[in-house]
């Protein structure tokens, strides 16, 4: 079993560092010519799959878009999922989830869990009930070679009142989450499993986000972000760095060219700037 952090590394070494999102909202699908419904909701998600599984290291639908549909929606979910992991990219669900014992251990289940219809490379998770309320998609992770990207520093404005709220030792909230997904990660080569998600518009954040762990940053793109931003908000991490690009190439479709060109023009320019960044670092 290849570690979700090993196989990351891989796929953003030899297919660049990028992650698109599948965000199939009623805008975009009538941008696209579709219909708001579950026909419109298949076809945008299998062009997309089709267009770029086979070439993106990480492919993250948002479940919240198909679970509007209830089971027909879902059923279009689990078809992407396996089609885009069959084609080679990697899939991080993007569900957010967080809960307490045996609730969090289902969810753990629908998304990591081997065995299930819905089994991805990694989740999103919500730590603010406590990070150890976690530890059953933790372990789950961990058992079948999957991965986590806990939120950590979000761009949304209402997370700051949570996320930089101090806790009893000094420490912001999310310092707290980042410090526990790195102690997850301790001596992990060449990556550990356990990723935050910190905006990448957020600027210069004030933390620590060397967590040995991969590092998605949404917001490139239609939020404002550009993959030049990187550097700023990441630092000596910027490596680790998996940015998330959903609306600036989704938009680009229904024409699969297109698609593929968007996507390749933004792994691109982030491999350029984490490459400059090297060389300014020496």
């Amino acid at each position: 079993m290849i570690p979700f952090g090993t196989r990351l590394r891989r796929a953003m070494d030899t297919r660049g560092p990028l992650c698109v999102g599948i965000d199939p909202h009623a805008s975009l699908l009538r941008d696209w010519g579709l219909n708001d419904d579950v026909a419109g909701l298949e076809r945008f998600t299998r062009t997309t799959v089709d267009a770029l599984a086979d070439r993106v290291a990480v492919l993250k639908p948002q479940s919240a878009f198909f679970e509007r549909f209830g089971s027909r929606g879902i059923a279009v979910l689990e078809k992407a999922v396996a089609d885009a992991r069959s084609a080679g990219a990697l899939v991080l669900m993007d569900a957010k989830r967080g809960d307490i014992g045996s609730t969090m251990a289902a969810y753990a289940s629908a998304f990591l869990d081997e065995g299930s219809p819905l089994f991805s490379d990694a989740v999103t998770l919500s730590p603010y009930l406590g990070f150890g309320s976690l530890r059953p998609a933790l372990d789950a992770a961990a058992a079948s070679g999957a991965g986590v990207f806990v939120l950590a520093l979000t761009s949304n404005p209402e997370g700051a009142e949570v996320q930089r709220a101090t806790a009893a030792d000094g420490r912001s909230l999310a310092q707290l989450m980042l410090d526990r997904m790195a102690a997850e990660n301790e001596g992990a080569r060449p990556l550990g499993s356990v990723g935050a998600v910190v905006g990448a518009t957020l600027g210069d954040t004030g933390a620590d986000l060397a967590i040995n762990g991969p590092l998605l940053a949404p917001g490139i793109g239609a939020q404002g972000a550009t993959p030049a931003d990187l550097p700023k908000v990441f630092g000596s991490v910027v490596g680790n760095v998996v940015p998330s690009v959903s609306r600036g190439v989704l938009r680009h479709g229904p024409d699969a060219a297109a698609l593929r060109e968007a996507a390749e023009r933004f792994a691109d320019e982030v491999r350029a700037a984490v490459s400059g960044s090297r060389d300014r670092d020496g």
